[in-house]
């Protein structure tokens, strides 16, 4: 080969050589990513929406949102990657939030080429409305018997409040009156009335005197009339009669009276039937002739139906058939 051109072949291989070893256009543009921290949106009780912007700068890159109480934060969002050259605007959805309270938040990326850490910035999330729950243990109630009314006011803010208990016994057309003294709910916004008497079905709320707007579902506690049974005797020959008597309380004159028996399969089934009689103005009393057929247990219903009271049973008693 003429010498020129093995001389120009060798300038030319050298040169493709350092290019080789040179990097890419796009490698030496690479460089850290730059955010922005953003404002926020769809701010709830528990839950925002945060927003943030970054650009790459030409590498991939990894993105997120700190968050927390404190401008420690503490928490995080999943990381998402983005790449390319240019500001991408990003958004996230967090939950789990508690109402009413602030919480510090930036934006950060990272990539091979560095990091950087958006502005810190702040979000109050909303309040949570007050509201009241209420339950009554025992209920139905034995005649003469107490119940206790212990429920719960949450939302923000429920500590340290006034509560009032509010009745308004059957025929309900009273209307609700207060009842008792004014109780405090505790930190966690808890409350208990003990030992209330509830002498007829009534009706009970919860309020709070404050803001009259805020009550409790109406519980309706309920009181079950006391059935007594006696027996002529406990065994009996096989188709004779056995007298079930005793007395109902409070007075229910004219409520009908079932004799039931347990069947096989676990079922009451009445075998026998008559009413309350008048006996006193505390009581009512009932009578009746039943024939046996087989032994088993059995026992008394009332199916008061009057609305002062609700329905009831008395003890379940053993017969034996010989």
């Amino acid at each position: 080969m003429h010498r020129r051109t093995l001389g120009w072949a060798f300038r030319a291989g050298a040169l493709a050589l350092t290019l080789a070893a040179l990097p890419t256009a796009a490698a030496m543009a690479a460089t850290a990513p730059v955010v922005t921290t953003g404002g926020t949106s769809n701010l709830a009780q528990q839950t925002v929406t945060l927003a943030g912007t970054v650009d790459p700068n030409g590498a991939d890159t990894k993105v997120l949102f700190q968050y927390g109480t404190t401008n420690r934060y503490g928490s995080g969002t999943a990381e998402q990657t983005v790449s390319g050259d240019g500001r991408r605007s990003i958004t996230v959805d967090v939950s789990g939030l508690a109402p009413a309270t602030t919480y510090h938040y930036r934006f950060i990326a990272t990539n091979a080429k560095g990091l950087d850490n958006g502005a810190d910035r702040t979000f109050k999330t909303k309040a949570q409305p007050l509201g009241v729950t209420l339950n009554a243990t025992p209920n139905p109630l034995a005649p003469g018997a107490t119940t206790t009314l212990a429920g719960q006011l949450t939302g923000t803010g429920n500590g340290g409040r006034q509560i009032v208990l509010q009745t308004n016994p059957f025929p309900y057309t009273q209307g609700f009156k207060p009842y008792g003294n004014k109780l405090i709910t505790d930190a966690a916004g808890n409350f208990t009335f003990p030992g209330v008497p509830i002498a007829v079905n009534t009706q009970v709320r919860v309020a709070l005197p404050d803001k009259p707007s805020v009550v409790s579902p109406i519980v309706v506690v309920s009181v079950a009339v006391r059935i007594s049974t006696h027996l002529g005797a406990h065994t009996v020959t096989r188709g004779h009669q056995l007298t079930f008597s005793g007395t109902v309380k409070p007075a229910v004159d004219g409520t009908p009276i079932a004799i039931q028996k347990l069947n096989s399969k676990k079922h009451w089934v009445t075998i026998a039937g008559t009413a309350a009689r008048h006996s006193s103005s505390g009581q009512s009393t009932y009578s009746k002739h039943v024939k046996i057929s087989r032994g088993g247990k059995y026992r008394v219903y009332a199916g008061v139906a009057n609305g002062m009271y609700v329905p009831s049973t008395g003890s379940t008693v053993t017969i034996h058939t010989k």
